[in-house]
């Protein structure tokens, strides 16, 4: 499921020929994507390594699956890591463990993103595998 939503986004992006329209899809998503409630604005949920804060809050279910929600001060940020919580939304622990990170390629974030840019959504995926790893549910909402 995490391959299909990914190759979702991918076609997306690698319809539009021009960077500028990329980043202006990729801003809107983010202007489009629900904000996490200031409650879950804590530290324990902010992703380390990005430029601007950005937090990624797990939802973990009775059936194994976890559910993200995402949100960042900047709007480039935000379009990053609410496709990113996106795309693993819905997902179970093994299906975060086995996700092969090479899969990120497809988005063609080197020619996207800054380097600083590139390394936060690494920072990004870094988190949502931690939850992977996850086993405690005391985090449930």
């Amino acid at each position: 499921m995490i391959q299909e939503k990914l190759k979702t986004y991918v076609d997306t992006l690698n319809t539009m020929d021009d960077m500028t329209d990329r980043y202006v899809w990729l801003m809107d998503f983010g202007k489009k994507s629900a904000t996490v409630p200031e409650r879950f604005k804590l530290p324990e949920f902010e992703v380390p390594g990005c430029q601007s804060q950005t937090w990624l809050v797990p939802h973990f279910t009775y059936d194994d699956k976890i559910y993200f929600t995402a949100d960042s001060a900047a709007l480039i940020s935000k379009g990053m890591v609410c496709l990113l919580a996106d795309v693993f939304s819905n997902s179970t622990r093994d299906e975060i463990k086995k996700f092969d990170t090479a899969s990120l390629d497809g988005l063609n974030l080197s020619s996207l993103l800054t380097p600083g840019r590139r390394n936060g959504v690494y920072s990004m995926l870094k988190v949502i595998q931690g939850y992977g790893q996850y086993k405690d549910q005391t985090l449930q909402s």
